[in-house]
C-alpha cells in the first residue's frame, strides 16, 4: 500500500527575507550560482542593484588569493513593472578536475568557493525536480546538503515564481547556498514559462535571462535544450515546453547530439525533460505523450540509459521500457517532481499497479545516482522524512 503525509503546512511559501523582495539584492551580489560551461570550464552567475558592478569574477585554488580573473557580460530585463537588477555571467577557466576553487564577484564583497566535477569515474549526481520554495524545499536541501555530490540537475520548474518576479530574487537567495558550491544544471517546467497574450508571447523571459546553460557549447540554438560531458556521463536535457516534432530545431539538434557520443568516452548517457513519458500517476497524465512519439525512437536507439522527468509531485522509477512495454535496451524511467514545491503531492495513482512500474510513493525526496564505472551504476531515492533523510529506494 502507498501512503504518504502530504503536510500542507509545511507547502506554504517561504518567508522572503524582506518585505520587498526588489530590494534586497545587495551591491555585492546574491543569487550566485555556479554551472557547467563546457570542458574545463564553470559559469557563475549573480545578481546586482548597481549598475556598474563590474561582470568579472576573480579565482583561485587558495582563499583569499585569486590567481585568476575572468570578465563576462551581463543582461537585465523587464516584466510589467518590475525590472531584475544586473544580471551577470562569467565563464571561468581553464579548470582542474576534483579541485576546489575560491572566487569573488564584481570584485568585492564575500568569498565563496566550488569543487568542480573528477574527470573519471566516480561521480555523484544529485537529481531534484519541481523545487520551488517551501519548507520542504529547505528540508530537501538540506538533506542533500548532509552528503557529498559532484553535479545537481534538476528537471524543470525551479521558483514556482510564476509572473511574480520577485519570487526569482528569492528563489536565487534560497539556493545560493548550495548553487555556489556545485554547479547546478536545469531544464525548464511549465512554471518557467510565464507567457502573457500580446505582451509577452515567447515565454521564458526570466528563465534565461538567470539561469544561462551551456546550450551554445553543446551545439544548441536555444537555452532550452542542451547537453554535456561530466566524468564519463553524457547528460541531455531536453525542453517539453519547447517545440520537439521530428521538423524541429530541437529534434534535429537531438538526432545530431546523440550521433556524437563516443560510448568509449561517455559510456553513461542520461537524459532530463520535464513533463514525464511514463506516469502511472493521476496527475498530469498523457501530458508527455506527444513528446514521447516524437522522440523515444531517438533514445531507445542510442541506448539511452535513463530518463529523469519531474511536473508530477510524486515519485516513481519504471523498469527499462519502450513503447509502453518492458524493454531490456530501453531506459530507466524515473519521476522525481517531489522537491518541495507549494501545490503539495500528487496522492493519487492507478490502481492496480502496472508491471512496469517499480516502485511509486508520494513523498517529498531527492536522488542521488552513483556512477561507479563504465558499467555499474548506483540509484537511490532518500525521502524526507520529517528531519531525517531516509531511503526509500534504491
Amino acid at each position: 500500500m502507498i501512503t504518504s503525509d502530504s503536510r500542507p503546512e509545511k507547502s506554504s511559501s517561504l518567508p522572503t527575507s524582506d518585505p520587498n523582495p526588489t530590494l534586497s539584492r545587495s551591491t555585492s551580489g546574491t543569487s550566485v550560482h555556479a554551472s557547467l560551461a563546457g570542458k574545463e570550464y564553470m559559469r557563475i552567475s549573480w545578481v546586482t542593484d548597481e549598475k556598474d558592478v563590474a561582470s568579472k569574477v576573480e579565482y583561485g585554488k587558495v582563499s583569499g588569493k585569486y590567481e585568476a580573473m575572468a570578465v563576462g557580460n551581463h543582461t537585465s530585463y523587464h516584466y510589467f513593472f518590475y525590472s531584475s537588477g544586473k544580471i551577470h555571467h562569467v565563464k571561468i577557466g581553464p579548470l582542474e578536475p576534483a579541485t576546489t576553487y575560491y572566487y569573488r564577484c564584481g570584485g568585492h564583497g564575500p568569498e565563496f568557493s566550488f569543487k568542480t566535477p573528477p574527470q573519471t569515474f566516480p561521480i555523484e549526481f544529485v537529481v531534484v525536480g519541481d523545487l520551488g520554495q517551501t519548507e520542504w524545499t529547505a528540508s530537501t536541501l538540506s538533506h542533500v546538503d548532509s552528503k557529498d555530490y559532484d553535479v545537481f540537475l534538476l528537471p524543470g520548474d525551479l521558483s514556482y515564481a510564476d509572473t511574480q518576479q520577485p519570487l526569482w530574487d528569492s528563489f536565487g537567495r534560497l539556493v545560493e547556498p548550495y548553487a555556489s558550491r556545485r554547479p547546478w544544471m536545469v531544464t525548464e517546467g511549465n512554471h518557467e514559462i510565464e507567457t502573457f497574450p500580446i505582451i509577452y508571447p515567447h515565454g521564458f523571459k526570466a528563465y534565461n535571462a538567470r539561469w544561462l546553460m551551456p546550450y551554445q557549447e553543446s551545439g544548441s540554438t536555444s537555452n532550452l535544450y542542451y547537453s554535456f560531458d561530466a566524468a564519463g556521463s553524457h547528460i541531455i536535457m531536453l525542453g517539453s515546453y519547447t517545440d520537439f516534432d521530428e521538423d524541429s530545431a530541437q529534434y534535429k539538434w537531438l538526432e545530431s547530439d546523440l550521433r556524437k557520443v563516443d560510448r568509449k568516452k561517455t559510456p553513461w548517457v542520461i537524459a532530463l525533460l520535464h513533463a514525464p513519458w511514463y506516469n502511472t500517476n493521476l496527475a498530469h497524465k498523457g501530458e508527455g505523450e506527444s513528446m514521447r512519439k516524437a522522440m523515444e525512437d531517438l533514445l531507445y536507439r542510442a541506448r539511452v540509459d535513463v530518463v529523469f522527468a519531474g511536473h508530477v509531485h510524486a515519485y516513481e522509477r519504471f523498469t527499462r521500457i519502450y513503447n509502453n512495454k518492458a524493454d531490456p535496451c530501453g531506459p530507466v524511467y524515473i519521476t522525481i517532481g517531489d522537491g518541495g514545491n507549494r501545490e503539495g503531492l500528487a496522492l493519487m495513482f492507478e490502481n492496480p499497479t502496472p508491471e512496469v512500474s517499480v516502485y511509486r510513493e508520494p513523498s517529498f525526496g531527492h536522488g542521488r545516482l552513483r556512477v561507479v564505472d563504465e558499467s555499474r551504476a548506483h540509484w537511490s531515492w532518500h525521502r524526507n522524512n520529517d528531519s531525517d533523510p531516509f531511503v526509500a529506494d534504491e
